[in-house]
Order: structure tokens, then sequence, then C-alpha cells
């Protein structure tokens, strides 16, 4: 299983658009501004397969429930070239999508330009935006990872959500999220 870090978009950074298939409700040309929250948006790079993102699966559903009531929009992207990992295409997508039970959208890149817009490098990657949809937080969900015995908590995004919607100061220590590569097209 390949270990790749999170390449650390500069903080402040707006949010890049896009319009892309959300292969959970089978719609076309979803926007930014189709996800965002009235509070902040959270855009999660995750892919089908990967073992780092069925380990934390869980409680990226518990956090999309916790707070898109909350006001923070929520969207996951998968970037993987469908083509040498079929398993992460838009069919494989809304059954995964189904199966987890997703109340958000799950948008396909097969160019790959969002994930190059994001500067995303694994899955899972976490990039959150406040409500002027400026980059506040990117990198991990929390320390555990597949076979390391540290429970899943969420606590490292919870803990930057809780600060966009609080209006608390955002903790300065953003540990990079470490998954699967993006499978980039050759």
């Amino acid at each position: 299983m390949s270990r790749t870090e999170s390449n650390m978009l500069s903080l402040g950074t707006k949010a890049p658009d896009f319009l892309l298939y959300d292969a959970a409700t089978r719609t076309s040309n979803i926007s930014f501004n189709d996800c965002r929250g009235e509070k902040g948006t959270l855009v999660i790079f995750i892919c089908n397969h990967c073992p780092f993102v069925h380990h934390v699966m869980e409680e990226i559903l518990m956090i999309a429930n916790d707070y898109r009531v909350q006001g923070i929009g929520i969207v996951a992207i998968s970037s993987n070239d469908a083509l040498s990992f079929p398993q992460d295409g838009p069919r494989y997508m809304t059954e995964f999508a189904f199966e987890n039970s997703f109340e958000f959208f799950y948008l396909y890149d097969e160019s790959q330009e969002v994930a190059n817009a994001y500067q995303a490098a694994c899955t899972p990657d976490f990039f959150l935006f406040d409500a002027q949809d400026k980059l506040v937080y990117r990198g991990q969900l929390d320390d555990s990872r597949p076979g390391n015995r540290i429970p899943v908590s969420g606590s490292d995004l919870r803990g930057a959500i809780d600060a966009v919607l609080y209006n608390r100061t955002m903790n300065p220590v953003q540990k990079p999220s470490i998954g699967c590569a993006i499978k980039w097209k050759q």
C-alpha cells in the first residue's frame, strides 16, 4: 500500500471552481457553488478502492451528517484514471455512493483538471473553505491510518470545521493527509 502525502495547498487560496458529473445522482455540470455551504465547504478527494478511504469512510459520513445541517457544504471528488482503474469510474462510483448512503455529491473529475487545481495528491485529501471560499484547512482527518491501531476520530478535521463554525482560532498545526496516490493518466 503506497503512502502519499498531501501537497498542502496555500492557506487563503480561493476555492477553484469546477463543472463535474455527479455519480451519486447521475447529474452533469455540478459546480463548486452547487456544493458550497452557507458557513463553509469541505472538498474531499476520495476513490472507491483506496484502503485509506475505506479506513475512514464511516467517520467521513458522520462528519457529513454532523456538519451539513450546520451550514457546511460537503462534496467528494474522484480524480483517478478510470481507464487504468475501472473500479474508480462513474458506474462504480454510483454503487459506492449508494452502498455508503452518501447525502452529498460524489463528482467524477475525468480530465483530472480539478485535482490539479486543488493540488490534490492522495486519497483521502481534505480541503476546508470558509464562507468566503478561502482555504482555511488542508490536511489529514486525524492520526489514524490502516494498521497503526490509532482509533479514527476525525479530530483534526472536526477541530478545523468547529473553528469555522464558531469563529475560533484555527490550529496553525496542519498535518498532511496520507493515503493512496491519485492515479494520474499516462
